[in-house]
């Protein structure tokens, strides 16, 4: 438990979970730049050519990335309300809505989720 009685911990906290976000946000965005850069190569070939593994390889390691960009998001939250759980009553702003960046967080990983399924359906 904290002894410092000062919400500039609280915010830390969150500050620290919001730049977990844009990670894993950053993590997401360039795992579909990656499987999609794997369909423009794939636009690219000759009709006559065979198709190259490196199409398949990008679509992995792409969902891969989106993945860990969603893992990254579900953790962070964990790891937030871990360290609320800590903090005492006065260190925490009276009326301030402490589930808005889990809320966020939360949405970022289904919506990765939901981002894998979709690039799934091209396969």
């Amino acid at each position: 438990m904290s002894d410092l009685n000062d919400p500039r911990v609280f915010f830390a906290a969150e500050r620290t979970l919001l730049a977990w976000n844009r990670t894993a946000l950053a993590l997401m965005a360039f795992g579909f730049v990656i499987e999609r850069f794997g369909l423009f190569v794939r636009l690219l070939m000759l009709p006559d050519e065979t198709p190259a593994l490196s199409g398949r390889i990008s679509l992995w390691i792409g969902i891969a990335f989106i993945l860990i960009g969603s893992a990254v998001s579900v953790i962070a939250v964990l790891q937030y309300r871990a360290l609320l759980a800590t903090l005492k009553p006065v260190e925490i702003p009276q009326g301030y809505r402490v589930n808005l960046g889990v809320l966020t967080n939360i949405a970022v990983a289904i919506l990765g989720i939901a981002l894998i399924l979709y690039l799934f359906q091209g396969i």
